[in-house]
Parts: C-alpha cells; sequence; structure tokens
C-alpha cells in the first residue's frame, strides 16, 4: 500500500492525491508491450548486475518460443519470461514455471558462444542493430559484441555452465509460487519478480518487486553483542555494506563532482563530462550514467559504479566508495574506542 503524505511545519498530513493500484490490463498493454519495456530496460530489474540480451521470441525445435533471453556476467544464460499477470499464465495449456524449464533445457543445448551466435544472437543484433554503419554483417556483430561482453568478466571459459531462469509478471498465482519455492530449495536458479503498475493522478509508475527467491532470514539478525568490545549501543555507523551508496551519495561526499572526467574501463574514446548526479555529457549528447555505459559497451544493462572510471584518480567509482566506506567505518570505530 502507498500512502501519499504532505510534509509540512505542521508535521505529516494525508493529502489528497489519489494513489490506486492498476492492471496492465486496464491500462491496455499487451504481454508483448511489457517484453518490449524489459527488452529496452532490462536495467529496470537487474540493478546490480550486468546483462547481455541476445535474443526475444527465440523458436525451439518445438515451436515453443521463450520471451527474453540474456547472457550474466558469470557467463550463464538467462531465460526471461513474461506474463502479464496470474490470469494469462492460468489461462494457458502450459503453466508459467513448466514452460520456462522447458526452454531453459533447451538453452542447456547451447555449448560454445559461436553456436549462440549462430542460432539466436546474430537474428536479434539483425532485427534491432543497424549494421549498415559498420561493414560487419550481423554474425559478424553480433560475434564481436558478444566475445566483448565474455572478455570483460573473463568469462569465456565458464560459458553456458548453468542456466537461469527469471519469471516475471504483475502476480503470480499459489501453484506457481509453490512450484517455483520446491524448485529453488533444490538448488534450481530460478526467481520471480513483480511488475505492478499504479497510478497517481496523470501519473502512471511501475513498482518492482523481487518476490522469490526471498531475503535469507539470517540478514534481519541482530546478534549478541561481546562483552568485551566497548561498543554503545547509541552511536551505530550509518554505512550499511549490503546497500552501497548511490551517485547522490557520492556528490554529497565530494568523490565525483560536476566537470570531471570519466570513462568506461577496457573502452577507448568513451571519455564523458559529469554535469550532475544523473547526467553526463558524451559527445555534445546528455545521457544519463546508464545510458552513456550502455552505449559504450552495447550492453543490455550495465553496474555502472563497477564500470566507471575517475580519471583523476585512475579509479572506479566502486573503489572509491569502498574506500571511503572503510574510511568511514574506520573513523567511527576510533571515536568509539576514544570514548
Amino acid at each position: 500500500m502507498l500512502i501519499s503524505i504532505d510534509i509540512n511545519s505542521n508535521g505529516v498530513t494525508m493529502n489528497d492525491k489519489e494513489i490506486e493500484e492498476t492492471t496492465f490490463k486496464d491500462l491496455k498493454l499487451k504481454e508483448k508491450d511489457i517484453e518490449e519495456f524489459l527488452r529496452q530496460n532490462i536495467g529496470t530489474i537487474f540493478t546490480d548486475e550486468d546483462l547481455l540480451v541476445v535474443g526475444q521470441q527465440t523458436t525451439d525445435t518445438q515451436n515453443g518460443r521463450s520471451d527474453l533471453i540474456a547472457v550474466d556476467s558469470n557467463g550463464n544464460l538467462v531465460l526471461i519470461e513474461i506474463k502479464r499477470d496470474k490470469d494469462d499464465s492460468s489461462s494457458r495449456k502450459e503453466p508459467l514455471e513448466i514452460q520456462a524449464i522447458r526452454y531453459a533445457a533447451s538453452l542447456a543445448m547451447i555449448n560454445t558462444p559461436d553456436e549462440l551466435v549462430d542460432k539466436i544472437y546474430q537474428h536479434y543484433i539483425q532485427k534491432y542493430e543497424n549494421t549498415n554503419e559498420t561493414e560487419l554483417t550481423s554474425n559478424e556483430k553480433a560475434k564481436r559484441n558478444l566475445n566483448d561482453f565474455l572478455e570483460s568478466f573473463n568469462i569465456k571459459n565458464n560459458f553456458n555452465k548453468r542456466q537461469r531462469i527469471v519469471l516475471i509478471s504483475s502476480s503470480f498465482d499459489e501453484y506457481t509460487l509453490s512450484a517455483v519455492s520446491w524448485l529453488i530449495s533444490n538448488n534450481v536458479d530460478i526467481s520471480c519478480y513483480g511488475l505492478k503498475p499504479i497510478k497517481t493522478n496523470n501519473e502512471t509508475y511501475i513498482e518492482v518487486d523481487k518476490i522469490l527467491p526471498p531475503k535469507k532470514l539470517e540478514n534481519y539478525y541482530i546478534g549478541i553483542k561481546d562483552k568485551q568490545q566497548n561498543i554503545k549501543d547509541s552511536k551505530k555507523s550509518d554505512i550499511n555494506r549490503t546497500t552501497l551508496p548511490n551517485m547522490k551519495k557520492l556528490f554529497e561526499w565530494g568523490i565525483i563532482k560536476k566537470g570531471d572526467r570519466i570513462r568506461i574501463k577496457d573502452s577507448d574514446n568513451s571519455t564523458a563530462i559529469v554535469e550532475d548526479s544523473k547526467f553526463v555529457k558524451y559527445q555534445d549528447e546528455k545521457m544519463k550514467f546508464n545510458e552513456w555505459g550502455q552505449a559504450i559497451k552495447g550492453w543490455s544493462s550495465i553496474n555502472i559504479y563497477a564500470w566507471t572510471i575517475l580519471e583523476e584518480k585512475n579509479k572506479t567509482l566502486d573503489e572509491l566508495r569502498q574506500e571511503k566506506i572503510t574510511e568511514l567505518e574506520e573513523n567511527h570505530n576510533k571515536t568509539l574506542e576514544d570514548e
């Protein structure tokens, strides 16, 4: 539930802005519309990893069609199956999770990067990328993109050792959630993500929620304090390594600022100028950080902190923020010891 509020000198009050849950069906959006949105914005789901989308509506030998196929930074093939809602899933002759397992089994038959290019990726390149700008054929461009991606993570020798399944829908039925939970408990790499549209006045948002697998319960436990440690409960560090600082925080810390020159690791002619915490200027074009990184690498999503190098320091933003976190933690611990 979302509650709209106003914050003013009188504190917090409810306001009259109407926030309501809606459905993709009410918004006149079809499954193919959601699929295309995800194809173009896969980083909205996978915010903490790099993915290269290599296929859409790929047909297997039994005429089954998988929605999206990607390669992750571990060399795994990722099958992404999308349904508008649980009603769409239940109307199909085959349960969503069973359909996905069947498609994933087909992906397990792909043994080499060249085989992925020949069977799937070159057709995706031919459909979505303009190869007329270069002398490369669709097959050649697909091989170059895939090899660059695999070499960037040093995973050419680890290609497709495992397959992942991602199910995406605005709602799931209980049978699907039960089956996926059982598969997870038996070490199948499968997950469920909820995409739910929300309307407020004339604006529409999408709420993204990872449903399965859940966070480990241990992540929420509070341990017993060692009596030998001189730690005061009233003064705790505000740094949490499981939730790393975002770009806005890096600006507040002075790690990165307007006018800084940055580039993408291992990429020539990628230097951009920082505009603010959201935008850079690259070749006279204003772009979001992620859009710039994706354009340089040719990937569908990118962990911009791991790949952006601040030229002045010759370190990635991730390295610089980790150093800052360590510094803050050390200062915090020193303060506690001194008290």
